[in-house]
């Protein structure tokens, strides 16, 4: 096994330790409460619950300006020394990761958790068929649209944008997996690994854990989460914002340029009943 393949391993499994840690997992409900509940009344919250701020009436240009609120919150928190304090139970797992680094990604997934729902996509922790896998997957791809990896954006909106979601739940779900999601999810979440193990994790990595090089001196520093929130904010406000069937075939040809080994007959087949779902439904997902 490469230094690089290796790399990308550990990667994946930062983001799993991250995700173990107690508030990293931000509760939909919870937090949408938390951020709407003295701006609107109780009809209007009900129906952000149910339906997401976007499709509830909140105006577009009011989430993005609560957006960079959240993002520039989430920043001076990160750069607090006492940051790992608002994660009950601190580190108490166990992990050979390093401790500034797990932090580093644990704020990153919270934040991209709550950009999302503040822009109106679904629980991720939710489904009662919850794959756990591609929950880790989809985050993967969130922290590769936040560190500008090619292709990222473009496989965040193609999988899970609301005009993607609203078409893909009349297919069947399990072919949907297999053919379209899983492979899509797998592919992205390797060449992000791969990509940031390539830019941060200095020379490789020895001894089976990934060396940094001083996270919060070297490259990577606390202050880079204000502007990978952007990216990634901004990036969530293009998928709900005009965002047409035309948009999401651009997002879906630029996926498939760069993964093109996941092209075969099933997933051209299943791409087809796609692009027959959304000729049959021309309402634009936000009218």
């Amino acid at each position: 096994m490469t230094n690089l393949t290796e790399g990308n391993d550990k990667f994946r499994s930062i983001i799993i330790d991250a995700l173990k840690m107690p508030g990293v997992k931000v509760d939909r409900v919870e937090f949408l409460t938390n951020l709407f509940s003295e701006k609107v009344d109780s009809k209007q919250l009900s129906l952000i619950l149910e339906k997401g701020p976007v499709k509830a009436g909140i105006p577009i240009t009011k989430l993005d300006t609560m957006a960079k609120r959240l993002v520039n919150k989430r920043k001076l928190e990160s750069a607090s020394i006492s940051a790992i304090a608002g994660f009950p139970g601190g580190l108490a797992i166990a992990t050979t990761i390093p401790a500034d680094t797990l932090q580093f990604y644990a704020l990153n997934l919270r934040l991209a958790q709550e950009l999302r729902y503040l822009f109106g996509y679904k629980d991720l922790w939710s489904d009662n068929e919850l794959d756990t896998e591609l929950v880790q997957g989809e985050l993967i791809i969130y922290i590769g649209v936040m560190f500008g990896v090619s292709g990222a954006s473009s496989a965040m909106k193609v999988l899970s944008s609301k005009i993607a979601e609203q078409i893909m739940k009349k297919l069947p779900r399990k072919a949907l997996t297999k053919t379209f999601y899983y492979p899509i999810i797998k592919k992205s979440a390797q060449m992000i690994g791969v990509k940031i193990t390539k830019d941060t994790f200095a020379k490789g990595v020895a001894k089976g854990v990934p060396i940094l090089g001083g996270i919060v001196a070297g490259t990577i520093t606390w202050t880079t989460i204000k502007t990978m929130g952007i990216r990634l904010k901004n990036a969530l406000y293009d998928s709900v914002v005009d965002y047409s069937v035309n948009d999401w075939k651009k997002d879906l040809d630029e996926v498939k340029k760069e993964m093109q080994d996941i092209i075969d007959a099933d997933f051209i087949e299943l791409e087809k009943d796609i692009i027959d779902e959304f000729n049959e439904d021309k309402e634009h997902i936000y009218q």
